[in-house]
């Protein structure tokens, strides 16, 4: 049974544009409610070009924190005073704590969510076995860069349609880092123990991403950060070709384990079913 809101009900939330597909509130309202804990999760939808001057609104503690999905995980690193070693490596933030002072917290719990999927649905899955590769050079392929850095993987690869963001983006990895063109794909992708589609483009192009899998050896376990649909044409083509998949909801789940404790003050507790929850709501949308 849902709790009622009172005056001294803890408040946080995702940000993003557009937001009203998220399913974190599903997540964190499900943990708040086993939880017994008197708090509320609430989306919000902060206009595109004006991420900082709703964010800086928040200063001082009106609601506890923030996660921050697209298009706003650079913009809430550059708001924010502090950053911790995963956000500023990852160079943007998935989540932000306001704090009593008015100063801002940010952290990026996207590189802990993805290592988790990764062990939950490929076990066995070493990141130092081989070259992981990741498709797109945005917010969420720096986090996930990065936390394959921190893994040991030997060489990160990252294919994007603009080289120029994917040497920046391997650049920042140092001596692990590689860019390639989309149109070099088959060469990125040849030997990868580990796959990831980083980007929005699994929805889009009649929902193809404009890279095909036949170069990924057998053994590679391949990834689609999206969720909805759960099995993507991405991921479904994997599974066609015989290679482990990894969904986007599994990793939505374990990096918003982090976010909870850090907003509520507890880890979320194991007895909420929220992936159960979560793929019931993804069956209403559709």
């Amino acid at each position: 049974m849902r709790l009622p809101i009172t005056g001294a009900t803890v408040v946080a939330g995702v940000a993003g544009n557009p937001v009203r597909h998220s399913l974190s509130p599903v997540l964190h309202n499900a943990w708040l409610e086993a939880a017994g804990l008197d708090g509320v999760y609430v989306a919000f939808c902060p206009p595109a070009d004006n991420f900082e001057r709703f964010a800086n609104g928040l200063r001082g503690g009106a609601i506890r924190g923030l996660n921050v999905t697209l298009p706003f995980k650079e913009a809430a690193l550059a708001v924010s005073d502090r950053a911790t070693p995963r956000a500023e490596t990852a160079e943007a933030a998935n989540l932000l704590l306001f704090e009593a002072d008015g100063t801002i917290t940010a952290d990026n719990t996207d590189g802990l969510g993805l290592l988790g999927a990764f062990a939950h649905q490929a076990p066995g899955f070493d990141a130092r076995s081989g070259p992981v590769v990741i498709l797109g050079a945005g917010g969420a392929a720096r986090g996930a860069a990065a936390a394959f850095k921190e893994a040991g993987a030997p060489q990160v690869r990252i294919v994007n349609r603009t080289l120029a963001k994917a040497e920046f983006v391997a650049g920042a990895l140092g001596v692990v880092g590689r860019a390639y063109a989309l149109d070099a794909s088959d060469e990125a992708l040849s030997g990868a123990a580990a796959v990831v589609n980083a980007t929005s483009a699994g929805l889009t192009n009649g929902g193809r991403l404009d890279v095909s899998l036949k170069a990924t050896p057998e053994a590679a376990v391949i990834m689609d950060m999206v969720y909805q649909p759960l099995i993507t044409p991405f991921l479904a083509e994997a599974q066609a070709l015989g290679r482990r998949t990894v969904d986007g909801l599994e990793m939505l789940i374990r990096q918003a384990a982090p976010s909870f404790e850090a907003f509520f003050g507890r880890p979320p507790p194991e007895s909420a079913d929220v992936r159960s929850l979560a793929l019931r709501a993804l069956e209403q949308k559709t």
